[in-house]
């Protein structure tokens, strides 16, 4: 078996990171598979797009004779899978899309997956893996104390979290049922570069920037984990590498936040490094009717990742925050194209 590691979702905002990490730091071949939805984009692989060890495959994980072709024609040690539908709001609005993508393409990669781990048991000295990502919403939400634990009993709340805990059950159920070499994680909230803007980060940057009202859902006090995407990234290689097939890796980066303090950081650095000509940008917050089954608090103990595999979070959310509102000022070009789809940066997910 080749040094060959099959990305699904590459082009998104989390596989894009990983697909670069990939280039960047191994010797590996890298097999990105993205059918490049409004959320997946060449634009974020362009670092690597003209890679001899990048192959670009856009395909639907839900194509059952394309994912078969796929495992045949690259021969895969290893599948980080990524490709997923992640956005909340839109999963209200229109939950059939997070079936499909979230539950019936993962049975279908994790199926093509098992006949090619098959035909090639016992002929390679690296064994093969398969690595199915996924988000501590799986565990639906917590109150003022405690943390999510591996071992935290499923509760999903949103069309997007059932779908994604479905997807779980599945992956470890093929551990269980056919051996396959299956390591699972779960992580709280991401960010960073090329996070498409519908995600809270992106948004208030740019509202901000066009000064336009910051929309915060509810009373802001809704808590979060937040977890730069490049530390993620090395997370999942971590994992990918050292990690026990059949066990499963929550991964947070130890940075809970109230949304409001989060819209209010990203605010304090706009302030300094492209201040208005009429007050903070604090002052464009406006309070909104909150989403339809908010959770109210996600934490992450990533005690086990840390112990077990030596992996901790390097990026303080302040560091990160600072990056990632630099990166979007110098690349707005990157959210024009991006934004070509015709998203408007307008509300989603009111249940209406």
């Amino acid at each position: 078996m080749s040094d060959t590691i099959l990305v699904t979702g590459g082009a998104g905002f989390i596989g894009s990171a990983v697909v670069r990490q990939l280039i960047r730091e191994t010797d590996a071949e890298v097999v990105t598979v993205d059918c490049l939805t409004y959320a997946g984009h060449r634009a974020n692989l362009a670092a690597v797009l003209n890679s001899p060890r990048h192959h670009l495959v856009v395909e639907d994980i839900a194509d059952a004779a394309a994912m078969n072709d796929v495992f045949e024609r690259f021969e895969p040690r290893a599948v980080m899978h990524l490709a997923a539908e992640s956005h909340v709001d839109r999963s209200i609005d229109g939950p059939a899309a997070f079936i499909e993508t979230n539950i019936l393409g993962t049975y279908t990669l994790l199926e093509a997956a098992r006949h090619h781990w098959r035909e090639r048991d016992g002929e390679d000295t690296d064994p093969f893996r398969f690595l199915h990502v996924s988000t501590d919403e799986v565990y639906g939400e917590l109150g003022d104390e405690g943390a999510f634990h591996e071992t935290t009993p499923y509760d999903p709340s949103s069309p997007y979290s059932a779908s994604k805990a479905s997807a779980d059950h599945l992956a470890r159920a093929w551990h269980r049922t056919y051996g396959l070499p299956v390591l699972v994680t779960n992580c709280s909230n991401n960010y960073g570069p090329y996070q498409y803007p519908e995600k809270l980060i992106p948004v208030i940057i740019l509202k901000a920037l066009a000064g336009d009202p910051i929309p915060v859902y509810g009373t802001g006090e809704n808590v979060r984990d937040w977890l730069y995407v490049d530390d993620h990234a090395t997370a999942l290689r971590t994992v990918l590498e050292k990690g026990e097939t059949g066990e499963t890796y929550n991964v947070g980066g130890r940075a809970e936040r109230q949304n409001i303090e989060v819209v209010h950081t990203v605010c304090d650095v706009l302030d300094e490094i492209r201040p208005r000509g009429d007050g903070s940008y604090r002052s464009l917050i406006s309070f909104v009717t909150d989403r339809p089954g908010h959770d109210w608090r996600y934490a992450i103990d990533c005690t086990k990742i840390e112990n077990d595999l030596g992996w901790t979070p390097t990026t303080s959310f302040e560091d990160g925050i600072r990056q990632t509102v630099e990166w979007y000022i110098d690349h707005l070009d990157w959210v024009d194209e991006v934004l070509e789809s015709g998203y408007d940066l307008s509300r989603l997910g009111t249940g209406a």
